[in-house]
This record gives structure tokens, sequence and C-alpha cells, in this order.
């Protein structure tokens, strides 16, 4: 029962971003609503309560498209420099590397001990 009450969801959420209609999107959530609620699943009424109180957000969310994984993403980014950052001596150096591990950049090379251009030594090599 729960796991089709969780695929009833996904299906709720696919139709009404494929609609892009706000009445379509709230007509299905609100039959998804009433079924979670009358199901005897607890966690699924709270679930369903979370969503008729931000009804109107989360029929927008919807149809925008929208969803949390950038969030998601930034904060494995910083936990994954959390961990790295003991030892660090103050909260200012956690900050710096919080910034340059978050800031994607493109030009910085995958290990500190290979340089960041690659040189061309071929032509110092010399055969006997």
């Amino acid at each position: 029962r729960a796991w089709r009450l969780k695929q009833a969801l996904r299906l709720v959420y696919r139709d009404a971003a494929a609609s892009n209609s706000e009445e379509i999107a709230q007509g299905a959530m609100n039959k998804w609503l009433s079924w979670a609620r009358r199901s005897r699943l607890e966690p699924f009424k709270r679930l369903a309560l979370t969503l008729k109180a931000h009804l109107g957000g989360v029929v927008r969310g919807m149809l925008d498209g929208r969803s949390n994984a950038y969030v998601e993403a930034m904060n494995g980014l910083l936990q994954q420099t959390k961990t790295a950052a003991r030892g660090f001596r103050n909260i200012e150096n956690f900050i710096a590397m919080a910034y340059l591990r978050m800031s994607k950049l493109k030009h910085l090379p995958q290990n500190p001990l290979v340089p960041a251009v690659a040189r061309d030594y071929g032509r110092y090599r010399h055969v006997c």
C-alpha cells in the first residue's frame, strides 16, 4: 500500500509537469491527498497534512519542475569540506576552504602535486 501511494504521488507530479495546468495539478493532488489521509499509514497521513498546508507552493513547484537537488548537492560539498577541515586553526580557514570547494574552479589541478599547466620535457631528453 505504501509503495502504491508513493508511485501514485510520482505519477501526480509527472502528470502535473506534463500538463502544465494548475487546475489539473491541484485536482490530482487533492485526490492523492484524500487517498493518503484515508490510508492507515501514519507517515502518509502526516505527509498529506504537510502537503495540504503548503498546497499552493507544492503545485507551483510541480509545474515549474523545481527540486531541492541543487541545495542538497551544495550541502554535500559543505559536509565534505567540514570533514576535511579537521585540524584547521580557525573558522576563517574553514570558510576559505568552503568557498574554494564550492566555487567549482576549472583551472585548478586535480592533484596538488601535478602542475596546472602540462610541461613538455621531451626536448630535454638525450638519447645516447
